[in-house]
């Protein structure tokens, strides 16, 4: 069985959360958005919006990159979009992970069950990545969220 080894080493290419983060509050609206029938949002101002304190649980263990690739838009994750990873989550199946594979790193789904372990991308354009016996396994840690920026 494969063995899944959490990594203690820091990639060269992830920002750390800031432990006090300048707050940079933006309302945020009460009322859902339809995608398709205008409303006005005035009087639905509910409260502000940090994202900081909306995408980082633990800040001692959270950490910031960059996507490159396309293994992962099936799951929303495009190239260039920035990946908040925690490192204290426990990885479970199904989670998405940054993971290292023969010390390359790489963003995958976790396929845990039966006795099987294996990194899947959500694109079908690349196969799972299976595991030999005694092979080990990094998981650097779990994707909590994702920032996109659109091309305006």
């Amino acid at each position: 069985m494969t063995t899944i080894v959490p990594s203690r080493s820091t990639p060269p290419f992830v920002q750390p959360a800031a432990i006090d983060p300048a707050a940079c509050v933006i309302p945020l609206l009460q009322h859902r958005v339809p995608a398709g029938f205008p409303s006005p949002a005035d009087e639905y101002v509910e409260k502000g919006l940090d994202l900081n304190s909306y995408l980082v649980r633990n800040k001692a263990a959270t950490y910031f990159f960059r996507v490159s690739g396309d293994s992962m838009i099936g799951a929303h994750i495009h190239d260039g979009d920035i990946l908040v990873v925690d490192r204290s989550v426990e990885p479970k199946h199904g989670h998405i992970v940054l993971a290292v594979v023969n010390g390359e790193y790489t963003v995958k789904r976790l396929y845990a069950m039966n006795h099987v372990v294996e990194l899947h991308a959500e694109n079908p354009a690349y196969p799972p990545i299976s595991f030999q016996e005694h092979e080990e396994l990094q998981i650097w840690g779990v994707v909590v969220g994702a920032v996109a920026r659109f091309a305006v």
